[in-house]
């Protein structure tokens, strides 16, 4: 299996990366004003590298996933920013709450009811997989009792936890409703655990 990037895609998936990571450094900041006042206290990049490595290597990651599958079944696969959108992602934070759909990785060829389901379940998937990856950052910024590294690990962790749940909705265009239509069985267990795991994680660790 040769995976590649075409430039443009790269260029792509770098944008969607910054742009959510300042949407969502805007948004914990709670809002335009207070990402003011971050930015001119000079600590507000800090909140954007904690967001960069969180939310955005979350949606980066989930991405990259579906790109991987759809490949391994011998699709043409990349990935498309989609920029109006990630402007909204970026204007809604400064308003205080945010929306975010970065883009989608599209492809083409012939696929089956399965193979559409795996495709689409690759990106949760690998949300749950990056929630394992930060429970040892968590840990260490508890043990060294560093609030930076504890809360990077807190974000991964229910960032992540909160992507693969809400992307499994069986609605529209999210990937629950690709995999029910496979298998009813892998999206109910596949949903089950992901939200069950983002309540855990909310109660236990907090956003």
């Amino acid at each position: 299996m040769n995976i590649t990037f075409s430039s443009r895609e790269l260029r792509d998936l770098v944008v969607a990366w910054l742009a959510l990571g300042l949407a969502f450094a805007i948004f914990f900041a709670g809002g335009g004003q207070r990402a003011i006042g971050l930015l001119l206290s000079g600590t507000f990049g800090l909140a954007l590298l904690v967001s960069l490595l969180t939310a955005g290597v979350a949606f980066l990651f989930h991405e990259v996933a579906h790109k991987v599958v759809a490949v391994r079944f011998g699709q043409v696969a990349e990935f498309r920013a989609d920029y109006g959108m990630l402007g909204i992602a970026v204007m809604s934070a400064l308003i205080g709450f945010i929306f975010a759909a970065p883009g989608a990785v599209h492809h083409r060829g012939m696929l089956t009811k399965r193979e559409h389901g795996l495709i689409a379940l690759a990106g949760p998937a690998m949300n749950l997989v990056l929630v394992v990856a930060f429970v040892p950052i968590f840990v260490a910024g508890v043990a060294l009792n560093s609030g930076l590294v504890e809360l990077v690990g807190a974000r991964g962790l229910v960032i992540n936890a909160f992507l693969a749940a809400f992307n499994m909705l069986p609605f529209a265009s999210l990937d629950g409703r690709t995999v029910k239509a496979w298998s009813t069985p892998v999206f109910a267990g596949m949903f089950a655990v992901s939200a069950l795991l983002t309540v855990v994680l909310l109660l236990f660790v907090g956003f």
